[in-house]
């Protein structure tokens, strides 16, 4: 390898060179894309999750993912279209959280599961149990994939969810005033009654006030703000302390999670796209 690019070394740093201006120059437009732009930007980095992993499963054979994104695609599809449909049917909403909640989950304990599994590997706790640190590392990976990869288009699912149901029920507006007037004995994200004080102990659930003091169902708010990806009230819009909401230190990692994945949505769908765009620009200038 070294024999056959010795001599290259100049080359090989104008690749260097055209590999950081492109990660610099698309990362500046994609801040102010989605800064300025930010629903096309959401939909657009939603349809890269979902397809761009499809493209290496196909091409690589791997059947197992190929099996659990059909079965996760078919019924996220089915959800979303009841959440879009006019007008919305009561049990919608729950449906909706549900379901995404369920997602979150698995993925949440997925991913620690394979993140275990790798610093066992990393620190030889495998050959205890008689497993071959290559097999250990593969499974230990695979998980961290799912996990991260599912709870990634979760959350971008959930939340265009969150937007198009909140919006119809008529409490909340993307931009703008709602529609509706609240009163306290409404839930703004389900849109149904509130049965049980806030002060007051409930049998199959409790309702939260938020500091702004719009009260919800506390399985809507928490969906709306974990779930749904939003920091903000879905009536007025005033931003929600999550610290205050999740009080209970082993909540607290559920909101760490939801930014890591934040992040690694940037990794799996914008990255190999500038990956792609770097080999083209080297293919024309004519490097290798």
């Amino acid at each position: 390898m070294h024999a056959k690019h010795r001599g290259h070394e100049a080359m090989h740093a104008e690749m260097v060179l055209i590999l950081i201006a492109t990660l610099v120059v698309a990362q500046l437009l994609l801040v102010q894309w989605k800064q300025r732009h930010p629903r096309s930007y959401n939909m657009v980095t939603l349809f890269q999750m979902w397809v761009v992993p499809l493209y290496f499963t196909i091409k690589l054979y791997w059947w197992r993912f190929l099996v659990i994104w059909v079965l996760f695609s078919a019924v996220t599809a089915f959800v979303t279209f009841r959440a879009t449909r006019k007008p919305l049917v009561q049990t919608t909403p729950r449906l909706v959280y549900k379901w995404f909640l369920l997602i979150y989950k698995m993925s949440y304990a997925t991913g620690i599961v394979g993140y275990m599994a790798v610093m066992f590997t990393l620190f030889g706790l495998n050959l205890l149990f008689r497993i071959k640190p290559e097999d250990a590392m593969d499974f230990g990976i695979s998980l961290l994939f799912y996990g991260l990869y599912y709870g990634v288009l979760e959350r971008d699912f959930a939340e265009m969810c969150a937007d198009y149901m909140a919006s119809t029920i008529g409490f909340y507006s993307a931009s703008g005033m709602p529609t509706k007037h609240l009163s306290d004995s409404v839930c703004a994200v389900c849109g149904q009654q509130i049965f049980v004080d806030v002060n007051e102990e409930g049998i199959i659930e409790n309702t939260y006030r938020l500091s702004c003091n719009h009260v919800f169902h506390e399985f809507c708010i928490r969906g709306w703000c974990i779930v749904g990806k939003k920091q903000t009230c879905p009536y007025c819009k005033e931003k929600v302390d999550l610290k205050r909401m999740f009080s209970n230190p082993w909540e607290r990692p559920h909101v760490m999670y939801g930014q890591l994945l934040d992040w690694l949505r940037y990794l799996v769908a914008w990255q190999p796209v500038i990956i792609g765009l770097v080999q083209g620009i080297n293919y024309i200038l004519g490097l290798e």
